[in-house]
């Protein structure tokens, strides 16, 4: 069986960090792209970073500089830290895999909040 376990979420102050981690089991990891979207209220989902399975990264214009991703094959986990967090960042997360065009997945989602 399939599952992601994403945490790290919550709230935060602009300017502020956090490190989003999603834990999958039931897939063979390490053959997987990983990905992080988010879907703000009232907008689509958009994607946010990826990583490919030998750690190429490519991240939206939006976030680069600030937000870095990287996964642990050892731990079948990706990362994403977030540093100088904007209140436009406020969405919900989720960690995405696929592998080729066959198999995709989607995590639950998790918070995030930036507010002062």
């Amino acid at each position: 069986q399939v599952q992601f376990v994403e945490s790290g979420g919550g709230l935060v102050q602009p300017g502020g960090s956090l490190r989003l981690s999603c834990v999958t089991s039931g897939i063979i990891f390490k053959f997987y792209e990983m990905a992080w979207y988010r879907q703000a209220p009232g907008k689509q989902r958009e994607l946010v970073a990826s990583i490919t399975m030998d750690g190429k990264t490519m991240y939206a214009d939006f976030v680069k500089g600030r937000f870095t991703i990287s996964r642990d094959n050892a731990k079948s986990t990706i990362y994403l830290q977030m540093n100088s967090l904007e209140p436009e960042d406020t969405a919900v997360y989720y960690c995405h895999a696929a592998f080729g065009n066959d198999r995709a997945y989607w995590g639950q989602g998790t918070q995030v909040t930036v507010s002062s």
